[in-house]
């Protein structure tokens, strides 16, 4: 056998190794609650709509790109109730107050999606601004994201009044 059959023998001999391999993995994270069976899948943020479900990433970062959207009714702690678009022309530059804008859009969106005003709520809310890089590219959407603190949500809070 030359070194060329040895290598191509060797490499079938491994293909079916590792396929076996990662059905077994898959098999055990499944299992054990590692894997969902749902329809879990990664969405830009830009591309977010009012009432996806969302699992935050697990480390902060400063410019968020993507996001896990998974459905409402699988444990989840966030949830996009609302979309904002602020003003600023193509040439505009990046506001100081966009901050405070955004906390203004998003408080006045909370009882129209929740169904009780914000200050009754036992829900939070954040929002994804625009990055300084994003704004100058034409983007001018706030994402409003309520937020559950004391534990996982397992179903819309649109209009659950909590």
């Amino acid at each position: 056998m030359t070194k060329r059959e040895q290598t191509s023998a060797l490499r079938v001999g491994i293909r079916p190794i590792k396929v076996l391999l990662v059905v077994l993995l898959a098999s055990v994270a499944s299992a054990c609650g590692l894997i969902s069976s749902s329809s879990t899948k990664t969405v830009s943020v830009f591309k977010l709509t009012v009432g996806q479900c969302l699992v935050p990433p697990k480390k902060i970062q400063a410019d968020l790109t993507s996001i896990t959207v998974i459905p409402c009714s699988e444990p989840h702690t966030q949830q996009v109730f609302g979309l904002a678009k602020v003003p600023g022309g193509p040439s505009a530059s990046y506001p100081q107050s966009l901050d405070a804008e955004a906390n203004g859009e998003c408080l006045d969106r909370f009882a129209g999606f929740v169904g009780v005003p914000y200050e009754r709520s036992k829900l939070f809310f954040t929002y994804l601004l625009p990055s300084v890089g994003s704004w100058a590219a034409g983007d001018r959407t706030v994402v409003c994201v309520l937020e559950s603190v004391t534990g996982p949500l397992h179903r819309s809070a649109r209009d659950s009044k909590l």
